[in-house]
């Protein structure tokens, strides 16, 4: 079978299509290109509902991929189909998220997919094959924690993570066949291991020891389950000096009513501890505007945080109510024209903290990881990088950063491979 996959939100869907990809592959069957919309016989999409947006969203994929490919089999899983499996078309298969681990002989059981002989199924080729460079590892699944106004608990269920000699051999599995890069996913990353006698920083600490990954990535890791001893990895080169640490608010009364494990000031202090490491670390945040209640006086507390420690970048999100959360039921609710008008202001915000941080840059040599055909790719620090002159390139290459690009809708570094393109050493 030709098959077409598509993700929706979080890293954790992406980790989990990559898996799915993979286990395709060596079945004997043909992974599509994006943006291939012709021939695919089964088309998979990971949908997500963290906001009402997000689910709106996914619903209107499901139709859109029904209208594109009207002689495929569709099958959607995630959050939204999970929450919402009565908003599914007719003759569309639902995979409720409790399945996923199974997801291949789910949809294998479901739509009479055939298990051919077994194939030879390179990660770096299937990763390719999806426009990507960097690998998601899925940790962990699930979370124990309740704030006010996230579904994802009720979608994910309880935490389950994986072992770590089970990560070990995948992740040393894709060292092997070439992948540069890998990203730690999951729905609490901060948490893993607690179900199973671990925690991340011992996982980590085994991915070093005992994997041959050039690059270890997270992807997004609530701050309060961070110990200072964490932030000794990154003495490590192949710990890329990043993390996205979703704040949410900046106003220590806003997070008691979310229901967060954390204040502001512990917020800053793990931020000063993983730049006493390293002065150049790049932290990126959530934070969400118009929270129900959240006065004048409570966003300028968050605004005043978020100029105090000086964000790479800030995905800014209007509050937007979830039918089943704890928020959903709050009085005092923010009116859209405050909410709009507080986005802006953080937006803008976020734009000057971006562009300053990148304009530091200019004139530095940096490791890039190169994706795109030789267009773009990030540094280190996952700043992104506008490429000249690297049609065609690939992998870990020095990249002289020559200015500011501000063209589309993202703001990058401007660069030139250096020394003729020549690749650094992965290890």
């Amino acid at each position: 079978m030709r098959v077409k996959l598509g993700a929706l939100g979080c890293r954790l869907n992406e980790a989990e299509l990559q898996m799915l990809a993979t286990e395709l592959a060596q079945a004997g069957h043909e992974i599509c290109a994006p943006g291939a919309d012709d021939g695919a016989d089964l088309v998979v999409l990971n949908t997500c509902a963290v906001t009402g947006e997000a689910a709106r969203k996914s619903r209107q994929r499901v139709r859109q991929l029904q209208r594109r490919h009207p002689g495929a089999q569709l099958v959607v899983t995630g959050c939204q189909a999970t929450l919402e499996p009565r908003r599914v078309p007719e003759g569309v298969v639902t995979v409720d998220n409790q399945d996923k681990d199974r997801l291949f002989e789910v949809i294998a059981e479901r739509v009479g997919l055939e298990r051919h002989l077994p194939q030879a199924a390179n990660a770096t080729q299937v990763l390719s094959r999806r426009g990507r460079t960097r690998a998601f590892v899925k940790v962990q699944d699930g979370c124990r924690h309740q704030c006010a106004y996230c579904i994802v608990t009720v979608a994910r269920g309880e935490e389950r993570s994986r072992t770590v000699p089970d990560l070990v051999e995948q992740v040393q599995g894709l060292a092997a066949e070439g992948v540069a890069e890998i990203v730690l996913a999951g729905v609490h990353v901060g948490g893993y291991g607690r179900d199973v006698g671990s925690d991340l920083t011992s996982l980590v600490r085994a991915l070093l020891d005992d994997t041959d990954i050039p690059r270890i990535r997270f992807a997004s890791v609530e701050p309060w389950d961070i110990p200072p001893r964490f932030f000794a990895l990154f003495d490590d080169d192949r710990v890329m000096p990043h993390m996205h640490l979703p704040a949410q608010s900046g106003s220590d009364s806003v997070l008691k009513r979310m229901f967060r494990r954390g204040t502001a000031a512990s917020f800053e202090a793990l931020v000063d501890l993983a730049r006493a490491r390293d002065p150049g670390f790049n932290v990126t945040t959530d934070v969400i505007v118009g929270f129900p209640g959240e006065t004048d006086a409570e966003f300028d507390e968050t605004v005043a945080f978020c100029e105090r420690v000086g964000f790479g970048h800030i995905h800014v999100f209007p509050f937007s109510a979830r039918e089943g959360t704890r928020a959903a039921a709050l009085s005092d609710v923010v009116d859209d024209a405050t909410k709009q008008a507080r986005t802006q202001r953080l937006i803008a915000l976020s734009d000057e903290q971006t562009r300053a941080r990148l304009a530091a840059q200019v004139g530095s040599t940096q490791r890039v990881l190169v994706e795109g055909g030789g267009t773009q790719g990030y540094t280190d620090a996952f700043f992104p990088v506008h490429l000249e002159g690297a049609a065609g390139t690939s992998g870990v290459h020095p990249v002289v950063m020559q200015g500011v690009y501000e063209g589309g809708d993202r703001m990058m570094l401007h660069g030139r491979l250096a020394g003729g393109g020549r690749r650094l050493s992965l290890i």
